[in-house]
């Protein structure tokens, strides 16, 4: 559901997200609103999505495979998948982590 901020009124029921191909993105997790695009983790996978919030359409691809390297996992720690995402409006950068990993990173998008 799209929800107006100001109203938590629902404005629209969904947004089908597609890739470029017209194929469904399935899985969409943790959202966020970057500078007129939803930014959407895709639960279980190392990949964001940014959407056309008015088509559906995936405009892009962030890949972070290898973000959180070997070295940085404390020994005998169980660690997750990536699923948090933040943005930062003052300073443009993305908040990342994942569950029980044990950093966060902040990240610039170019």
């Amino acid at each position: 559901r799209v929800l107006d901020p100001s109203t938590l009124e629902e404005v629209a029921s969904r947004i089908k997200v597609r890739d470029q191909r017209g194929s469904s993105i399935r899985r969409i997790n943790e959202l966020e609103f970057v500078e007129g695009e939803i930014w959407a983790n895709i639960w279980q996978t190392d990949n964001i999505a940014r959407i056309d919030p008015t088509t559906g359409e995936v405009l892009a691809w962030i890949d972070f495979r290898g973000l959180l390297q070997p070295e940085d996992i404390p020994s005998g720690a169980r660690i997750d998948v990536l699923n948090g995402i933040a943005y930062d409006s003052t300073t443009k950068r993305l908040w990342v982590t994942g569950k029980l990993w044990p950093k966060y990173y902040l990240v610039e998008i170019v």
